[in-house]
């Protein structure tokens, strides 16, 4: 759990990515659409996104449209961190055994 922390706050600190999660917020959507709303660049997004995924803060899936294109949804998943000095101190620790 404390590596754990270090990763999620990290992936946290990015303003784009707490933009991310707000708007995963209130549902699932897809690259593109997040992009526009966003007002973005795809590949940004994306990256942003697989970086989210990478700390378990959201998840991916690929679906098919009606005219057969390939399109790939994410929802935000749930999570909780209690951020105490003490998880701090154990994430710390972890950091200091790589």
């Amino acid at each position: 759990m404390s590596s754990d922390l270090v990763g999620v706050l990290a992936a946290l600190a990015n303003p784009q990515r707490l933009r991310l999660i707000a708007s995963l917020a209130g549902g699932s959507n897809y690259v593109s659409q997040l992009a526009r709303e966003l007002e973005l660049s795809r590949p940004l997004v994306h990256m942003h996104l697989r970086r989210l995924e990478e700390v378990g803060l959201v998840v991916g899936r690929m679906e098919l449209s009606a005219d057969g294109k390939a399109m790939r949804f994410f929802d935000v998943t749930p999570f909780a961190y209690q951020l105490t000095p003490e998880a701090i101190q154990d994430a710390v620790r972890t950091m200091e055994e790589k």
